[in-house]
């Protein structure tokens, strides 16, 4: 953690929705004025795409059937914290990009599922933004969370985490059902050991609760909306929380546990505008009054 160099890590598995999280973000950092330096998860795969193929069929001859990209092996996390620790001390830190697609991979003439070169990040960011599946994970000595100023978690309840993937990689990736099915069972163990974990370390956990009837995601023929949803919001430490306020704010909402709210599944956009934009003024503030005590002349 560093007061001249914030880091915020999103985190939460691959079908979770942190990528709306991160807008909701990009959209606070814009309206404020706050350069950050974005930084995905993806880049810290061990493996490019065609690697990684190889490698789980490696993994699977030699008796292992879950190596997944939700477990260390498959992921550099000693970078990863590398990337947070340096740039908690100097606000630069070693980074690259996966390219997932043409239209991503074709500025840098390359292959789709590949990667950059690994280059520093530019000067002069006000912030880290860190948005994958690792943010606060913990594995073999390396401890990614323990260096982030303020770690969220994007958790929908597990049934619509796998309606959303089937939705989205059939969709979009062009997999089949029977191939995503295999890919949610092969990484389980992962998820139980390396993803589920980190929901106890973040700082604030938004969990989305649909409130129809997913009991078999694999027939689901539509992702429930956010308005057939609840969206439950812990606080790991309610000191300091302003709850009468958001009450009044996020409109038909109401507190489950004494660090808890629970509101419709609509109102997630301005929830997160009204949790976050604080925390991120507080966090500027501090970085603020150190560069500025770092400025002052000492003496003797």
């Amino acid at each position: 953690m560093s007061a001249k160099h914030p880091i915020i890590a999103v985190t939460g598995s691959s079908g979770a929705g942190t990528t709306t999280v991160m807008r909701t973000f990009q959209h606070i950092f814009r309206r404020e004025g706050f350069k950050a330096a974005f930084v995905e998860g993806d880049a810290f795969h061990r493996h490019d795409r065609k690697a990684m193929r190889e490698e789980m069929k490696r993994q699977a001859e030699a008796g292992n059937h879950n190596f997944s990209h939700f477990g260390a092996d498959a992921n550099l996390l000693a970078e990863l914290e590398a990337l947070f620790r340096d740039y908690g001390a100097r606000g630069t830190g070693k980074v690259r990009r996966y390219l997932h697609d043409d239209a991503e991979a074709a500025p840098f003439k390359q292959e789709p599922g590949t990667f950059t070169p690994w280059t520093d990040l530019p000067e002069g960011s006000d912030l880290l933004f860190y948005e994958g599946l690792h943010g606060a994970a913990q594995a073999d000595g390396v401890d990614v969370g323990r260096h982030a100023d303020l770690l969220v978690g994007v958790v929908p309840t597990i049934n619509l985490e796998w309606i959303q993937k089937l939705h989205r990689d059939k969709a979009v990736r062009g997999y089949s059902q029977e191939a995503v099915v295999d890919t949610i069972l092969r990484r389980m163990p992962d998820y139980v050991n390396y993803i589920v974990p980190q929901f106890a370390r973040t700082h604030v956990n938004f969990q989305r609760v649909p409130v129809v009837d997913t009991s078999n995601p694999f027939i689901a023929r539509d992702i429930p909306t956010v308005d057939e949803s609840l969206l439950v919001i812990r606080f790991a430490n309610p000191k300091g929380i302003d709850f009468p306020y958001l009450l009044s704010m996020l409109h038909d909402s109401f507190m489950s546990r004494p660090n808890t709210i629970v509101c419709p599944g609509g109102k997630m956009g301005l929830a997160m505008q009204l949790v976050f934009t604080p925390m991120i003024l507080r966090l500027m503030d501090v970085r603020r009054r150190a560069h500025e005590d770092f400025r002052v002349p000492q003496h003797a």
